[in-house]
């Protein structure tokens, strides 16, 4: 089995997840001038609990966070959850409070 891949889609305003040319997953957004705005996520059944939807989120939330012009809205719970369990990408929420370095 080769690895996973999780890609923008830009057509489809998702990041996808394939393994072997299967739709593993997806995390579907749309976009605002300041926000990416992720509403929903779903991983396919034959792919749950491989860590599929964490790939979709790290790999989504690290491209945001590259590109560096959007906020995070996560309106979809799994996106909203897993930031919550990632501190290390609360900073990309939208009204996320600044860090401050002591």
């Amino acid at each position: 089995m080769s690895a996973l891949v999780v890609t923008d889609v830009p057509g489809r305003r998702r990041f996808e997840a394939t393994q072997d040319g299967a739709l593993a997953g997806f995390a579907e957004y749309q976009l605002a001038d300041a926000l990416i705005v992720f509403t929903h996520t779903e991983v396919a059944p034959a792919f749950e609990g491989r860590g599929v939807g964490s790939a979709i989120a790290r790999c989504a939330l690290d491209q945001v966070r590259a590109d560096g012009t959007r906020k995070v809205l996560p309106v979809c719970p799994f996106i909203s959850g897993w930031i919550s369990r990632h501190p290390e990408y609360l900073d990309l929420a939208y009204n996320a409070r600044p860090s401050r370095a002591d």
